[in-house]
């Protein structure tokens, strides 16, 4: 690892570990409550998920970057991996859930990570989510993301905020999605659209 890319990677740390996840404190429990089994968590950051989750889950969360492992085993029960969404290394259809929040944006490919979910989930699985998502096209919203998102990248470890991951998810294979949308107040009075729901894997 070069001094740049470990530089990057710790700026990403210090950024998904910080404020932020207590804004999502409802649409958490709603998502995680009722999970069962093996459950793998891709994106886990600093944990920010893991009071939310079930005891009796078997917990694994797959986490690219190396700076977060000593706090996630901290804040989460369960076993670490290291690694991307884009080539999980478990096998086929091995987990009953595959939990993302906040991750889509910033995976170098969506349709590689969501064919990795659908690849690895069981049949009946689900894979649950909370993304921000891209704005309305002509809106003013859409403009600002466009706008910010090569310094949000940069900035944000790879965050797209303009990224159509609705459509990506819908596109995915499952054979069923269920989704409710709500917005958010960001900087400069920019409502940032968000994403939730489930999407089932054929039993």
């Amino acid at each position: 690892m070069t001094a740049r890319s470990a530089r990057s990677w710790r700026r990403a740390a210090r950024n998904r570990s910080a404020g932020g996840a207590g804004m999502y404190t409802p649409q958490r429990r709603k998502l995680l409550a009722d999970l069962t089994g093996t459950v793998l968590e891709i994106g886990p950051g600093a944990g920010a998920n893991a009071t939310y989750f079930p005891r009796d889950v078997r917990w694994l969360g797959l986490e690219p970057n190396p700076f977060l492992h000593d706090r996630l085993r901290e804040q989460a029960k369960g076993e670490v991996i290291g690694g991307t969404a884009e080539e999980i290394p478990l096998a086929d259809h091995s987990v009953d859930a595959v939990v993302g929040t906040i991750v889509l944006c910033s995976v170098e490919d969506q349709h590689r990570v969501l064919a990795e979910i659908v690849r690895v989930l069981r049949p009946g699985g689900r894979y649950v989510f909370l993304e921000h998502v891209a704005a309305p096209e002509g809106t003013w919203s859409r403009r600002a993301q466009q706008a910010v998102a090569p310094v949000s990248r940069w900035l944000d470890g790879g965050c797209d905020p303009a990224r159509e991951t609705g459509r990506a998810i819908d596109a995915a294979g499952f054979e069923r999605v269920e989704t409710e949308e709500f917005l958010l107040h960001g900087p400069f009075g920019v409502k940032i659209p968000h994403l939730t729901g489930w999407a089932g894997t054929a039993r």
